[in-house]
């Protein structure tokens, strides 16, 4: 069984607890429906770029940004798909916290499938390793120096279920999600489950694990900038040692890294919000300004599949046909949405 070790020191518990109280300012901020979806907009494509890049992808932010508004770029195919891969990952982690799906071993493998399609081999994406994986760091000279090596791949099964049972128990043992988080990302890039991806692999499934135990923070937050921002300290903070069998099992230095890191990225977008949300509103005292959470669970529906129907918002905010009409005539009127199709092939799609 998997039983991590860790002390919640006083540092990780005062990072905790600011955290929770920007968590407490940003789910109470008011902001206005374009302000809110565009700094969402933008964290994903800040994950998006930090997370692919810290892996060597040469796109830069507004390449990414072209691609997530489905605009072709000029780079090299590789790059391109990995980028596309990272944002399709994050659209399945959207669809698994809508079905209430848990953290299983199929979950994990598919988005390795997803952040990997037409990179690696379908006999790896998708799959757990079946050979030796080693960290290797290049010298000048082409000498490679071996970093670390990862645990036999007749052992990753086990130990990936081990793990897997774990996050399931520590749904209903009041572990905080942060921390839940941060061992999720520094176990499995220890075990190296996957013969490539590993990285970006763990890196979204640390945002599922928060964004199911309702830390996704209106999901404006994009913690891989903290990593790539400065890549030789979170290199030097994952590094566990020269092997998974004599490793340093105390996982607190990580946790101390970690909940820093996320308590940066937080501390931004509480600033964000608390200047977007006092600044003047300039409309009439009758426009709807703000959202409501049937429109916002509207829209996060949108986000995720990309067009929505009037039969789609009756089956997610459960009401009548009416008023789903009404709902998508609201965000219509600000310019949210816009419609396709005619009669009852109506659908609508994100106003670009």
């Amino acid at each position: 069984m998997f039983h991590p070790e860790y002390q919640l020191t006083n540092k990780v518990v005062d990072l905790l607890t600011t955290i929770a109280e920007g968590r407490a300012v940003i789910q109470r901020a008011r902001l206005l429906p374009k302000q809110e979806f565009k700094l969402r907009r933008q964290a994903l494509v800040r994950m998006t770029h930090s997370s692919t890049a810290i892996e060597g992808n040469r796109l830069n932010v507004r390449e990414v940004e072209a691609l997530v508004n489905n605009q072709k770029v000029d780079a090299p195919a590789r790059d391109v798909y990995e980028v596309e891969n990272y944002l399709k990952a994050l659209k399945y982690i959207e669809q698994v916290i809508k079905e209430k799906k848990i953290v299983t071993k199929n979950v994990i493998l598919k988005i390795h499938r997803l952040v990997t399609t037409k990179t690696l081999s379908t006999e790896s994406s998708g799959r757990y390793r079946k050979n030796m994986v080693y960290v290797v760091r290049r010298h000048a000279g082409g000498k490679q120096e071996v970093m670390y090596t990862a645990p036999a791949a007749t052992q990753v099964p086990g130990l990936m279920d081990d793990l897997i049972h774990w996050v399931q128990r520590s749904a209903s043992q009041e572990i905080n999600p942060v921390i839940v988080a941060g061992i999720v990302h520094q176990e499995i890039a220890a075990i190296h489950p996957f013969a490539d991806g590993n990285g970006r692999t763990v890196r979204a499934l640390a945002t599922l694990v928060l964004y199911q135990r309702g830390y996704d923070f209106r999901r404006l937050f994009a913690l891989e900038d903290y990593y790539n921002n400065d890549r030789p300290a979170y290199y030097a903070a994952i590094n566990i040692g020269k092997d998974y069998v004599t490793r340093r099992k105390d996982f607190t230095p990580w946790l101390e890294y970690f909940v820093n890191g996320f308590k940066e990225e937080i501390d931004q977008v509480r600033h964000q919000v608390v200047s977007l949300s006092f600044k003047k509103i300039d409309t009439d005292i009758n426009s709807q300004v703000f959202l409501d959470k049937d429109q916002v669970a509207i829209l996060d529906f949108l986000e995720s599949l990309g067009r929505i129907t009037v039969g789609d918002v009756v089956d997610i905010v459960h009401c009548p046909k009416r008023t789903a009409q009404l709902q998508l005539k609201k965000l219509k009127q600000l310019k949210l949405i816009v419609a396709k199709g005619k009669a009852r092939a109506t659908y609508y799609i994100r106003k670009q």
